[in-house]
């Protein structure tokens, strides 16, 4: 079961950590806010080729 995320410099995100509880889990929050960033991280946890494009500029990890 995945505990926590952490995301960093990836698309408008500069940093964050994310803790799961056990359960379910539901992102939400308006147009814009970053939901369908971090399920672009989660798959990059899964194999999914990272977009350069999506790292923060001037940035290299």
């Amino acid at each position: 079961m995945l505990e926590s995320l952490h995301i960093k410099n990836l698309a408008l995100i500069e940093s964050v950590n994310i803790d799961f509880s056990p359960g379910f889990t539901i992102l939400s929050g308006e147009t814009g806010a970053g939901k369908s960033i971090i399920l672009g991280a989660l798959s990059l946890l899964f194999g999914d080729k990272v977009d350069s494009s999506l790292i923060r500029s001037g940035m290299n990890e």
